[in-house]
């Protein structure tokens, strides 16, 4: 079965499973992990942050990275296709007690001016705005990315307002290589970096929150609280460790392929819209005649599975997991609907 549901469908490769049995354990809860503190250490550095902490998600670094941030009652800056506004449970109104204010950008990206007009001002019948949150890559948006100068200028409006910048990082090293920026300059316009190692990377669990020492500190608290603390996960880190040094550059291949899928879909009567292909996300629009369980039965049959985003509304996803093979299956099941 060829799976583009999600870059979170892969399995650890050889080289990355044996790295995860040979790793140096300890209890993590103690600070004991070897792996962990490197892998911790090795990410943190990578993006010129003081520290890190390593939790089992993306979405509980996210939420940590919000309860650090704010106080119940604040409000939360970010665009209406975010991934913390749409798909992590309503946990920011569960974890931390604050409120979305959820604003309209171009293709998922927001800009400066968006966030100095929805500052409230400081008056008690208002929620106070508390946080700015972007995210790199766009999931729902359809894989576009920020690059730094569209992040300084965000970053100078909230340092000016004295307003704290987060990044849901998921997929940032897809956004980096096509950039070619330097992941460190981060560090310079975030006050906190949440950095995915299931999604592009390939490894089978795990992101890391970057901040300040004291920032991470108080972070690390919270995923005790959170039900986040572990004890020997430097199997889990491990396989990080080894994502980050063998699959990097690799992400070339999912951006080659979802370009190729973008061009098939292209030239098919039967797709009303879709989305800039820039990463390795491929969002589609179906045309109204075309419900889109009958194209995803459709694919099935062709042992091909996907997801749908909304209303007639398609999401592939390449990974290291998908290759060239099933690149020309998929291309010529596209081709083939309706003919």
């Amino acid at each position: 079965m060829i799976d583009l549901r999600s870059d979170t469908v892969t399995k650890p490769t050889k080289g990355m499973l044996e790295a995860m049995f040979s790793a140096p354990l300890g209890d993590d809860v103690y600070g004991e992990d070897p792996s962990i503190n490197a892998l911790e250490q090795k990410v943190a550095g990578m993006f010129g942050f003081e520290s890190a902490v390593f939790c089992p998600s993306g979405t509980m670094t996210n939420q940590i990275a919000i309860k650090t941030h704010t106080i119940p009652g604040d409000e939360v800056i970010c665009d209406t296709t975010s991934h913390i506004y749409n798909y992590e449970g309503g946990g920011m109104a569960f974890n931390s007690g604050v409120q979305v204010r959820a604003v309209q950008g171009v293709f998922g990206k927001i800009k400066a001016t968006h966030v100095e007009e929805n500052i409230h001002p400081p008056v008690i019948n208002l929620p106070r705005t508390s946080l700015v949150a972007l995210e790199n890559t766009l999931n729902k948006a359809g894989g576009g990315y920020y690059t730094i100068a569209e992040i300084a200028s965000i970053s100078e409006m909230c340092k000016k307002h004295q307003l704290p910048l987060h990044l849901d990082g998921a997929r940032v090293f897809n956004a980096l290589h096509e950039t070619k920026e330097n992941p460190k300059e981060y560090s310079n316009y975030f006050d906190s970096v949440s950095v995915c190692f299931s999604k592009g990377l390939g490894a089978p669990v795990g992101s890391a929150l970057l901040g300040s020492k004291e920032f991470i500190a108080k972070a690390r608290r919270y995923r005790r609280l959170f039900g986040g603390g572990m004890r020997q996960a430097g199997v889990l880190a491990a396989a990080a460790l080894y994502a980050l040094d063998n699959n990097i550059n690799r992400i070339e291949e999912d951006h080659r392929r979802a370009r190729e899928i973008g061009k098939s879909l292209s030239s098919v009567n039967y797709v009303k819209e879709l989305l800039p292909v820039l990463t390795n996300i491929i969002i589609f629009k179906l045309n109204d005649d075309v419900p889109s369980d009958e194209f995803i039965a459709y694919l099935k049959s062709n042992n091909i599975v996907a997801n749908t985003m909304g209303k007639q509304t398609m999401r592939f996803v390449t990974h290291l997991d998908f290759n060239d093979e099933d690149l020309e299956k998929v291309m010529s099941a596209i081709e083939n609907f309706k003919n």
